[in-house]
């Protein structure tokens, strides 16, 4: 019987993590600092937003994912080898 209570237990805290943890997914806060968006430099999962596949920050699956894009100050995203200012196909 405590084994049943312990599995019902960690089920419902996992749930709960779960639940909480997608009630903040959603777009990174736009910086107060003059920005631009840069494609196609981004790690696996620590995009900013949106991609044509996934509508969330830390969603991108590969790295240098072409669609999506990360918050950089305005005039970086040229020097980084494959930044883009427009996604890219």
């Amino acid at each position: 019987m405590i084994n049943t209570k312990l599995l019902v237990g960690s089920a419902l805290a996992a749930i709960t993590t779960l639940a909480a943890s997608g009630a903040f997914a959603g777009p990174a806060e736009q910086p107060n600092y003059q920005f631009e968006k840069c494609y196609g430099v981004s790690k696996a999962g620590t995009n900013d937003c949106q991609t044509s596949t996934h509508s969330c920050a830390g969603t991108a699956t590969a790295d240098n994912q072409g669609d999506a894009w990360i918050y950089l100050p305005a005039g970086s995203c040229a020097k980084l080898t494959g930044g883009a200012t427009e996604p890219k196909a």
